[in-house]
């Protein structure tokens, strides 16, 4: 019985320091920036079709590529005119991230203002730019990518520019500058901004056999800091 005490006490020891570390307060960890529920910049109205495919065959060759497009029209309602510098990124479901414009003649473009007849209907180098006050100021663009893939899948968009909304994050962390004057070099190089951006989610349950028949399901949309 003597020899069997210290055992108990040195049990009754580490069950009650278990307790106490399972009662520690686990280490906190930073969400992830999101966007102000309040208003705290510049938005701009952006209205979208549901992304499209289109085959066409270029000049100069006999071979037809197939390209996705995004039809849509940015108004600035804002208190003042806007620089309008819109970004359109396509991920796919494999992490691949595909910048619109890149790769697409202009042929494609010509082709799909012909389908979507629409006359004022601009390619997206000429809807960028100063963006004026009003509805009657509003531009029709298209956002065009090259298909990666046959089989899409499950797939998302990224459009930036819609805001002037932002945010500096530092090792994880936000962090507010209040005078950019006491800000060295350094220390700027070491911040990335994230941007008000706008996350649409898009999925295709159809396969390659015909592409151009498959339904295209909105997954949903929200606003995210990128």
């Amino acid at each position: 019985m003597r020899s069997s005490l210290p055992k108990l006490l040195l049990c009754a020891a580490l069950g009650f320091s278990s307790i106490a570390v399972g009662l520690m307060p686990a280490r906190t960890v930073s969400a992830y920036p999101k966007p102000s529920i309040y208003p705290i910049s510049w938005d701009l109205k952006f209205t979208h079709a549901a992304p499209k495919r289109i085959v066409v065959t270029t000049p100069g060759t006999n071979v037809p590529l197939a390209y996705w497009y995004m039809t849509f029209t940015v108004t600035n309602l804002s208190e003042q005119e806007q620089l309008f510098l819109p970004t359109f990124e396509m991920v796919t479901s494999d992490g691949k991230v595909i910048r619109s414009e890149k790769r697409v003649p202009s042929a494609v473009f010509d082709e799909i203002k012909k389908r979507e007849r629409k006359s004022g209907l601009l390619p997206l180098e000429k809807v960028s730019g100063r963006l004026l006050l009003g509805e009657d100021q509003a531009r029709d663009g298209v956002a065009i990518w090259p298909e990666p893939s046959t089989r899409m899948g499950t797939f998302d968009l990224y459009v930036g520019g819609l805001s002037g909304e932002a945010v500096f994050v530092k090792d994880g962390e936000v962090v507010t500058i209040k005078d950019w004057t006491k800000t060295s070099e350094d220390d700027r190089k070491k911040l990335n901004t994230l941007h008000k951006t706008l996350h649409l989610t898009y999925q295709i349950p159809g396969d390659e056999i015909r592409p151009e028949e498959d339904v295209i399901v909105s997954k949903g949309e929200e606003s995210v800091m990128r």
